[in-house]
């Protein structure tokens, strides 16, 4: 063994013996950082940015900042551009990327512990957006958004969560059920056996077992019970009504919590209540396993990220009315165009729309199958029936008349949307030839049809058709799946870090602002800062 590995294990202190290192000019970081790298635009957007809700966070008494807290918010932004996501990795980074090295403007590089509370504990939701908002109306000012066209799209990215440790409504339910039951049968014997009257109620049984074991405790302490247990005990008559009332309390109380943790899904994860189970398409296994993930709804423009926010809906449809008016709480404008596939199709977003004064450009749930021949050939189809609007009537194949039998109004369980939809009845289906094909129907042929909603379906296809619709459905597919495709793709990010709602909204306002800044650096270098669409794309 050589002297000087022998010197190295006696001291920790590498620096000590620098005999074989020269000392090397410049020592300058800045001569290390081209003059387009993308962490020099970042940090001269950010410190654009008006801090005063993020010093807000902080005591106005006791010590000072070791590092600022916007050279942390840089730092964490560049470092969610660089795909660090952990505070171990920024640490790390701050460490040995001169880049990082650049942002910290000679400090001393931070903790992860550092980073991490400053993440947790600072940066709550409501100073990440405001944040997030002010380098959107930059954007704005700057021309880089027009506010114009906003194209929404939505994917699921998986929670941090156990994938098995789901709670089911139905279960929930089933199990509720049996258990008052067994309520019903306890106090039954509680009247019997100890002559106690509780006063059973059907509707609220937590309450109902409350006042049982209010009496029995009263009966405890008046008559001094004594409570056995082990082996060669017997238990009295009481006891077992007793621990049996105080067993199924417990279990209510849990019953209760996860109703109230349900908040209208029908499923949710035991390690993070917020997450709900659905169906991802990255399943490698192809067989449609159900994961806790959330449904991460965007809005592009301009290839800027406008908007982002986590819903527990497995669907799109109830997601868009909630998006557009949290974007219009934070604007303070509507996009006069909304673009979205048919995920996000129906009559109350619709009207929604309508009554905002924005121009749907929603694809039809059906626009693909009205363009086979098998659906056209299809009798029994509304679409492929006469119609008679002075009259009110529609033509079946055999020219008979399906007349208006009446309307009813269908509520969205959900939303409470209040729909008005018509009932058309064929006159008479007997011995039509071809009835087989029509319906499956044992009477006459029946169909449903909300007017308002075929009217506005209408509309909105006919937006889609003409050439401005077009170069807008082509761009939604290139600047809103583009966006995911970079999230996913580009930043491996496909797997929340942090669990609920208010943590996980915090990881996509930093991966929005990494996005933003990182497009608007292309753009520049490109010199496409102004341009909004692709039109070229458009054949």
């Amino acid at each position: 063994m050589n002297n000087t590995i022998m010197q190295y294990k006696h001291s920790k202190q590498y620096a000590q013996y620098p005999k074989n290192y020269q000392l090397k000019l410049p020592l300058e970081l800045d001569i290390f950082i081209p003059k387009d790298a993308v962490v020099r635009l970042l940090s001269q957007v950010l410190e654009e940015l008006d801090y005063t809700k993020l010093f807000q966070a902080y005591s106005t008494q006791g010590r000072k900042f070791k590092i600022s807290p916007v050279i942390l918010f840089k730092l964490i932004v560049f470092g969610y551009l660089e795909n660090h996501y952990s505070s171990r990795s920024i640490a790390t980074a701050c460490q040995r990327d001169t880049h990082f090295m650049w942002l910290l403007e000679g400090n001393e590089p931070p903790s992860h512990q550092l980073i991490n509370s400053f993440r947790k504990d600072r940066l709550t939701t409501d100073i990440l957006e405001d944040l997030f908002y002010q380098l959107i109306e930059k954007l704005i000012e700057s021309d880089e958004i027009e506010l114009k066209n906003l194209f929404i799209d939505g994917t699921k990215l998986e929670a941090n969560a156990n994938r098995y440790t789901f709670t089911w409504k139905k279960s929930i339910h089933k199990q509720e059920e049996k258990l008052l039951e067994k309520v019903k049968v306890l106090f039954v014997q509680c009247e019997k056996k100890l002559n106690l009257v509780c006063g059973f109620t059907e509707t609220d049984v937590l309450g109902s077992l409350q006042l049982a074991l209010y009496l029995m405790n009263k009966e405890i302490e008046t008559s001094q019970f004594v409570f056995v247990s082990g082996k060669g005990k017997r238990k009295s008559c009481f006891q077992k009504l007793y621990e049996q009332a105080r067993e199924l309390y417990q279990r209510q109380c849990r019953y209760k919590e996860a109703n109230e943790i349900f908040n209208g899904r029908n499923s949710y994860s035991k390690t993070d209540h917020d997450a709900t189970f659905m169906h991802l398409k990255d399943d490698h296994m192809n067989n449609g396993q159900l994961k806790p993930a959330y449904n991460v709804q965007v809005g592009v423009e301009s290839e800027y990220i406008i908007s982002i926010q986590p819903f527990p809906n497995p669907t799109d449809t109830n997601t868009l009315i909630p998006f557009l008016d949290h974007l219009f709480e934070k604007l303070g404008r509507r996009y006069p165009r909304i673009i979205a596939d048919a995920g996000y199709e129906s009559e109350e977003n619709y009207t929604y729309l309508k009554s905002h004064h924005q121009i749907s450009y929603i694809k039809p749930v059906n626009y693909e199958q009205i363009k086979k021949k098998s659906y056209q050939k299809a009798i029994g189809k509304r679409e492929n029936m006469d119609y008679n609007e002075a009259e009110d009537y529609y033509t079946c194949a055999n020219d008979q008349k399906l007349v208006n039998s009446g309307t009813h109004i269908k509520e969205n369980k959900k939303t409470h949307f209040n729909s008005e939809v018509t009932t058309y009845q064929c006159q008479s289906c007997e011995n039509c030839p071809v009835k087989q094909k029509c319906t499956k129907a044992s009477g006459n042929k029946k169909i449903q049809v909300s007017k308002n909603f075929i009217r506005l379906r209408e509309e909105s296809l006919e937006n889609i058709k003409n050439d401005l619709g077009i170069c807008l459905r082509v761009n939604r597919s290139i600047q809103a799946e583009g966006a995911f495709g970079v999230l996913k793709a580009d930043h491996n990010f496909t797997r929340f870090l942090t669990r609920g709602n208010e943590q996980v909204l915090t990881e996509l306002l930093l991966l929005g602002l990494s996005f933003n800044i990182r497009k608007l650096h292309t753009r520049i270098q490109n010199n496409r800062s102004d341009q909004h669409l692709f039109k070229e794309m458009v054949a």
